[in-house]
């Protein structure tokens, strides 16, 4: 008896250390890219830091809604900046998925630049002055939650060489604009579209009148630091800092439903 309890004691062991090992596996599997399906894959990379180190990323349609999905090798959202307590030179942390639909299909002029949804977190400033985030009953001091826009991105030499800026307002011009911007004079909507961030990922989605101007195109996976200009002025807020391109090269490789 004494023997067959013993076994009993072993068997127990065996599977419970079975079953751990299985999870820790499959934890390791839900952060390294290999159970996502569709989308762009790329490899992780520990050079870059592992919250936005992208793994997967993708766009699925169900009905008239778009949800922009992208997987890291770390814990998504855990990094934001650092606070310097004003808005010349202070920075902004973000996921983005470039796209080739057209900024007018969201409020802007048409062919105005590349039409980007980018989630970001940024102490200094608020930029999404119908909402209230955190809950606390003021507009305006909730940036440094994750938080989503549409961006209209363009070359800008000013940022540095090569570099991307989310295209300026010229004082004095009076582009199309969505219904929700914000009032910077950039190229920024601020519609509303909670993000959801949960461990590995982080998704937005995002209603369109006509989902066919999204199932028709392509996208891409960006995570990036932008600043904003130290004297706040064009090009007000500049990519600085590319974190990872899930292509690899930003050619948009992407296809929705793919």
């Amino acid at each position: 008896m004494r023997q067959n309890t013993s076994r009993k004691k072993t068997s127990t062991t065996r599977f419970a250390l079975a079953t751990a090992l299985a999870l820790v596996v499959g934890g390791l599997q839900a952060h390294d890219g290999t159970s996502h399906t569709g989308g762009i894959k790329p490899a992780a990379d520990k050079a870059v830091v592992a919250d936005f180190d992208i793994v997967h990323t993708r766009i699925t349609t169900e009905k008239n809604i778009a949800t922009f999905h992208m997987a890291v090798s770390g814990k998504a959202g855990k990094s934001t900046p650092a606070a310097t307590g004003k808005l010349a030179g202070s920075d902004v942390f973000s996921y983005v998925w470039p796209t080739t639909i057209d900024p007018y299909e969201v409020g802007f002029e048409k062919g105005a630049g590349i039409l980007a949804m980018a989630v970001t977190a940024h102490p200094d400033f608020d930029d999404t002055p119908l909402y209230d985030e955190n809950g606390d009953g003021k507009l305006d001091n909730d940036g440094n939650l994750w938080h989503s826009h549409w961006v209209v991105l363009k070359p800008n030499e000013a940022c540095g060489p090569g570099a991307l800026a989310v295209v300026d307002i010229p004082e004095g011009s009076k582009p199309r604009l969505p219904k929700t911007w914000p009032g910077f004079p950039i190229l920024l909507d601020s519609p509303g579209w909670s993000p959801t961030l949960n461990a590995e990922t982080v998704e937005v989605k995002v209603p369109f009148d006509d989902i066919g101007v999204v199932t028709a195109g392509s996208f891409d996976g960006v995570t990036a630091g932008l600043r904003v200009n130290a004297s706040v002025h064009a090009p007000l807020l500049c990519v600085v800092d590319v974190f990872k391109v899930a292509s690899g090269n930003l050619s948009l490789p992407g296809k929705p439903n793919q």
